[in-house]
């Protein structure tokens, strides 16, 4: 098992890296995230956002603007909460009783939270497995930490397939915003299937706590029951609006993302490593050298994401242009 301090269960954990290698916490170049460095410009924001609580007429504001965003079924319910990735670990409660098979390898928060709330947990390599295991599927798409999409047809078969059965399908979307293209929100209407849906990662503002889950209302009312009033922030809702409905923004920066990515994957080559997968917000490596390449860009300031279950493999976020040139330069001193 790697020390948790090389491999932080998310990565960042910065004050951590900052004592371990000597780098103020200023100083880093932060690629273990998969965040886009190129965030959304945040406005001034009126006081009443930090003064008063968020207004109900504004929350469903949000939520109109995500499902127009998303293309949510009008069918479909749909929630706001502070994050996906605190959504996913409520959903152990508010889902079927029974196993969970979860498509793996993938980001490890989806088996534990289903653990820590007394499931058993399958890791298995195809949908037909998990289907044929569990009542409960889990797939991340695009996945994490590699990029592997499944189709949206091949997604909504297994859904029925699930439903047969009494089950659900879980679909992680946090990286989807890059290239909407394979998302299955548009074929969602009726299916037992339960998508989350990140802000923070496109939009480059993880700090803000914001996401969207979307699914049957006999699971995604009960979470809006759970998470009550206010469960986003005030800035959060007026940010989020702004930037779902900024489709100017999104296209510009999907062509910029996917030029960046492009560029890292050949500074990654030509440095002598092999990529084999990603998404236009990180890129995966296989090396056997992954921890000590990991230890050695910590000495220059620059952390990445390596896997206690994954030691052959790391992690690059896509870094800004400025970033890219210190990583080549690190590559080369390595």
């Amino acid at each position: 098992m790697l020390d948790p301090d090389l491999a932080p269960r998310h990565g960042g954990a910065l004050a951590a890296a900052s004592q371990r290698y000597g780098v103020a916490v200023g100083e880093w170049l932060d690629l273990s995230t998969g965040i886009n460095p190129h965030p959304y410009p945040v406005p001034a924001f009126p006081p009443a956002d930090f003064h008063r609580l968020p207004d109900p007429a504004g929350l469903g504001t949000l939520v109109d603007v995500a499902r127009g965003a998303y293309g949510v079924p009008p069918a479909s319910a749909i929630a706001a909460v502070p994050g996906s990735d605190f959504a996913l670990r409520l959903l152990p409660l508010l889902c079927p009783a029974g196993d969970v098979a979860i498509l793996s390898p993938t980001y490890s928060g989806h088996a534990e939270a289903w653990r820590l709330a007394g499931r058993t947990v399958s890791a298995v390599a195809s949908l037909e497995d998990g289907s044929r295991r569990a009542p409960i599927v889990v797939v991340v798409n695009p996945n994490n930490p590699d990029g592997r999409i499944v189709e949206a047809d091949a997604l909504v078969a297994t859904a029925r397939t699930l439903a047969a059965r009494g089950g659900v399908l879980i679909v992680d979307e946090a990286f989807g915003d890059v290239d909407p293209a394979p998302g299955v929100l548009p074929r969602s209407a009726g299916e037992r299937i339960v998508v989350l849906r990140s802000f923070g990662k496109f939009y480059g503002l993880a700090g803000l706590r914001l996401g969207f889950v979307v699914g049957p209302d006999d699971i995604v009312g009960r979470l809006q029951a759970l998470v009550g009033d206010w469960p986003v922030s005030g800035p959060a809702i007026t940010l989020g609006c702004r930037a779902l409905l900024d489709t100017a923004w999104q296209a510009q920066t999907r062509i910029r993302l996917r030029a960046t990515r492009l560029r890292l994957e050949n500074c990654l080559r030509a440095s002598g490593l092999d990529v084999v997968g990603g998404t236009d917000l990180f890129v995966l490596v296989d090396t056997p050298r992954a921890v000590p390449l990991h230890e050695a860009l910590a000495r220059q300031g620059i952390w990445t994401r390596i896997f206690s279950d994954q030691p052959g493999r790391i992690r690059f976020g896509v870094p800004d242009e400025i970033g890219l040139a210190r990583l080549e330069k690190a590559l080369a001193l390595r």
